[in-house]
């Protein structure tokens, strides 16, 4: 499984970014994929997945609303607006193998080392 993120950059308040995720090593019927975020001095934090196999996406409460996650073919997207300095950020890309249709599961399954992550992509967001 290789997971390689772009896209990140410096942008006001308000503004928008699109990271890209580009994946091999996997079929998106076997696996979760998703977005996790950590901020300097903070968690790693889980924002968004993406369960193909089941047309379904899951959001944390602190991005619900202005970030969307969506494929095309072996890339995943993370479409980002209305982007607040609290959002700043390093970005990874995440995949798990599918065992539940849960966002919750897809996390836990992260944090404990059994799923992969890319090397990461720096949001920085201005005020």
């Amino acid at each position: 499984v290789q997971l390689v993120e772009s896209g990140g950059g410096l942008v006001q308040a308000g503004g928008s970014l699109t990271l890209s995720c580009a994946t091999s090593g996997f079929t998106f019927d076997e696996y979760v994929v998703g977005w996790f975020r950590q901020a300097p001095g903070k968690e790693r934090e889980g924002i968004s997945c993406l369960i193909d196999s089941a047309a379904m996406t899951f959001y944390s409460d602190s991005v619900k609303g202005r970030f969307t996650i969506f494929r095309d073919k072996n890339i995943i997207y993370l479409q980002m607006n209305d982007l607040k300095p609290e959002d700043t950020a390093l970005y990874y890309c995440a995949a798990a193998v599918y065992r539940l249709r849960s966002f919750n599961a897809f996390k836990a399954t992260i944090r404990s080392g059994s799923g992969y992550l890319g090397q990461g992509t720096q949001v920085t967001v201005s005020s």
